[in-house]
């Protein structure tokens, strides 16, 4: 979807004045300057207005949600007056939008964790992604944008294939980029997380990606309801967040605008440059195979957090036996990745492995993305 669209293209007139009224007496900030957004500072409010009241679910609507009327939602209101103090927004375009706005019931039920007590299974989360089609389709994916890969790996230091990987993993190129309007699931999440054991922390989270939705829409001059992702909000080619296009995202392919959306180049130079800014090392490795010999003492070791704190001499002391010869100098973490009732599988990480975890916080995530980069890499070399 093009970045070109106008809020004329997805609101009223009325409501376009507005927006325009707000911006007239703002700086305008531009996607390209890789902006932060101020920390959410909330503070429900205790004047009690009407309750909200979830809507019903209709089955066949799912994705296109329901009238919901956040609009009227005590803690919408409390959102909105904060947008309009710290970001000066118009209050009531913002009240505009979210009358607007449609709760995702299938966003709920999708982002609730899985069940408890399922064994976690290495090999069956990797044919997921590392199987013929998105294999092939990453072949097809280097070639023909060798170039911009090429380009990213000597700017940021990252190899072609760990970008291919990631983007492989995230919408196979392209082809999966979520159909849900962000404003709608992103709006849900925020107000009406289900309930979980982190639901604050949850809220927390959305809430400030709901704010950069809002301020990206305003300084890409688009509608926000033109916005198309994942039930949890990420956008594009490399499922950004929003908050990280307005921090991470690059102008990859020279034309003057980011469209993560559109530009798949763009989407190469982001994904190389938010890994850069999350610790990848132009050269070094990612992981290596391991042997656990005494399981209690290794265990003391995993789960220390996503990075490398262990010398060679540590994991040795440890009982934990490389199966490859490791790089002097380098640290390392333990990372087991569970195979339900099979053996679990243990590799020594290095911080370009913890890097891409800063992409999605999990081990099979990371070990996915380096498995479909080797294994493209492997197919293409064979053409």
């Amino acid at each position: 979807m093009s970045m070109k669209h106008s809020f004329r293209f997805g609101f009223p007139s009325s409501l376009l004045g507005l927006f325009a009224l707000s911006l007239a007496f703002l700086n305008p900030v531009a996607v390209h300057a890789e902006s932060t957004t101020a920390a959410s500072k909330s503070k429900a409010s205790s004047k009690a207005t009407k309750q909200k009241a979830k809507p019903k679910k209709k089955a066949a609507e799912a994705d296109d949600g329901e009238f919901a009327n956040f609009s009227q939602w005590k803690e919408v209101n409390a959102f909105i007056d904060e947008m309009v103090e710290r970001n000066g927004f118009d209050k009531a375009a913002l009240q505009a939008v979210f009358s607007k706005a449609r709760y995702l019931d299938t966003a709920i039920q999708l982002i609730k964790p899985a069940p408890s007590g399922k064994p976690k299974n290495w090999q069956a989360y990797r044919a997921r992604f590392v199987e013929p089609k998105r294999i092939n389709a990453g072949v097809d994916f280097w070639n023909e944008h060798e170039l911009a890969l090429s380009r990213a790996e000597a700017q940021y230091g990252v190899p072609a294939e760990i970008i291919v990987g990631i983007i492989g993993v995230e919408t196979v190129y392209g082809r999966n980029t979520g159909n849900f309007r962000v404003m709608d699931a992103i709006t849900t999440l925020t107000f009406d997380y289900p309930k979980t054991a982190n639901r604050d922390a949850r809220m927390a989270f959305f809430r400030g990606e709901l704010e950069n939705t809002l301020l990206f829409a305003r300084e890409s001059n688009v509608d926000p309801f033109s916005l198309l992702g994942s039930y949890a909000g990420a956008i594009g080619w490399p499922q950004f967040m929003p908050s990280s296009i307005r921090q991470y995202a690059v102008d990859f392919d020279g034309n003057g605008k980011i469209d993560l959306r559109s530009s798949p180049v763009d989407a190469i130079g982001s994904v190389a440059n938010f890994l850069k800014i999350h610790g990848w090392q132009r050269g070094e490795p990612t992981v290596f195979p391991a042997t656990v010999t005494d399981a209690a003492k290794a265990e003391d070791l995993i789960n220390q957090g996503l990075e490398a704190k262990f010398s060679p001499d540590e994991l040795k002391a440890a009982g934990v036996v490389p199966g490859a010869e490791l790089p002097a100098g380098l640290r390392y973490g333990l990372v087991d990745l569970q195979n339900g009732t099979a053996p679990t599988e243990h590799w020594l990480a290095t911080n370009n492995f913890f890097a891409i975890t800063q992409y999605n916080r999990s081990y099979f995530y990371a070990m996915s993305v380096i498995d479909l980069a080797r294994a493209v890499r492997t197919a293409r070399g064979q053409q």
